[in-house]
């Protein structure tokens, strides 16, 4: 597996966009309603609309995965407790959390 993406939460997506655009330099990859991505050298970060929980509620690491159903029977197998896998129309996904309760995810986009 590869890290994919981190995905911070904001309800400031305007102000994130351009702080992590033009004041990082970031390269904008993908623009959609709600979720904005920049690279970010081996993995992107990424805005998802929402309330932010900086200090409550750490950043959600995202790993890719082209068969998402079978990294997630491989991984729950070894221990991981990834939930019901989640049709979003043109991606798969299924979310878990580590031993600390950070959240992390499985997504084939």
């Amino acid at each position: 597996m590869n890290l994919a993406r981190i995905i911070l939460f904001t309800n400031q997506m305007e102000k994130m966009s351009t702080f992590y655009g033009e004041v990082l330099g970031l390269k904008q990859v993908t623009k959609e309603k709600g979720w904005q991505e920049f690279a970010a050298g081996p993995a992107n970060i990424a805005l998802h609309s929402g309330p932010p929980s900086p200090g409550r509620k750490g950043p959600k690491i995202v790993f890719h995965a082209e068969d998402v159903a079978a990294h997630r029977e491989t991984l729950n197998a070894r221990g991981a407790k990834f939930g019901k896998l989640k049709d979003a129309g043109n991606f798969t996904l299924t979310d878990a959390k580590d031993p600390d309760g950070n959240p992390i995810q499985l997504s084939s986009r």
